[in-house]
């Protein structure tokens, strides 16, 4: 669980990032998860972008991403949703304690 002060820090790193992924009208299945897995792996923070054409919730989906990647919802605001996983190899943000 991150504390307000490491949601803070990773919001303002995550600010000049662009979007990797996007959910759709298919919404969030096994697959989409399985990608966001792999790039969290990578970079350990990323931005998802929320079409117009998704039916479901904006906050749904940032939960749903984050259950199934094993991630950290760090921000939804507007039809973005910011994630964060501490990677096990690539390990490269250094959170306030």
């Amino acid at each position: 669980m991150l504390t307000g002060k490491q949601k803070r820090y990773l919001r303002s790193l995550a600010h000049n990032l662009n979007p990797i992924f996007q959910v759709g009208k298919g919404g969030v299945n096994d697959h989409l998860i399985r990608h966001i897995e792999e790039a969290l792996e990578v970079r350990e923070l990323i931005k998802v972008t929320v079409l117009n054409n998704c039916m479901e919730d904006r906050n749904e989906v940032g939960q749903q991403l984050a259950d199934g990647a094993g991630a950290e919802l760090v921000q939804v605001i507007g039809k973005i949703i910011v994630l964060y996983k501490e990677s096990r190899d690539k390990k490269t943000i250094e959170l306030p304690v």
